[in-house]
């Protein structure tokens, strides 16, 4: 019988660990064949094909890979699929509903908010979370919790123009098909 340090039977971790790990991955109950360490952007990436979560820098510093995990904007080059079992997550691509864009993806597209787009992704998916902490953030508060999310192309002005342009139109709105799939929104 094999044992851990700590003494413990290390077959019954195994066993434990052997199966796969599940989530609700954009309102659908989905489950990654990947080992528990393996990065939950690579498993969003390769295992599942949902690419629109996209690598940056790898380090939690550009906020290319933002997706929601319970709620909460979080990198997930900084999480493994472990850290995603039995949790809510939102990628960019669980924000369309019934072939229409949320109102952040509209307003993004409406004011041309992106130049390469590479980090438009992390951008929409932080902006939809402020939106539904705050629905009527000042321009302020829009820097604020977009700081974590790096554009080089400059297009800053036109992001916050996009989330103003959506803080109303959500607001204009009704509630119901304002959230991504699987955030009770």
């Amino acid at each position: 019988m094999a044992n851990t340090p700590s003494g413990r039977d290390a077959r019954g971790f195994e066993d434990q660990m052997a199966g796969p790990i599940h989530a609700q991955i954009n309102g659908k109950s989905r489950a990654f064949a990947s080992e528990p360490e393996t990065s939950l952007l690579f498993a969003l990436r390769e295992g599942l094909g949902l690419t629109g979560t996209k690598y940056g820098c790898g380090e939690g510093q550009c906020g290319a890979c933002t997706i929601l995990l319970n709620g909460v904007p979080r990198r997930s080059c900084q999480l493994s699929v472990s850290d995603a079992a039995g949790k809510s997550i939102v990628t960019i691509e669980g924000f369309e509903h019934n072939g229409q864009l949320h109102p952040v993806q509209q307003a993004f597209l409406d004011q041309g908010a992106f130049q390469c787009a590479y980090c438009t992704s992390g951008m929409i998916v932080s902006s939809v979370a402020l939106l539904q902490k705050n629905p009527n953030p000042s321009t302020t508060e829009i820097v604020q919790a977009l700081q974590g999310n790096i554009c080089r192309c400059g297009t800053h002005p036109r992001i916050v123009a996009a989330v103003e342009q959506a803080a109303r139109a959500m607001h204009r709105s009704t509630p119901q098909g304002t959230g991504p799939k699987g955030s009770g929104q």
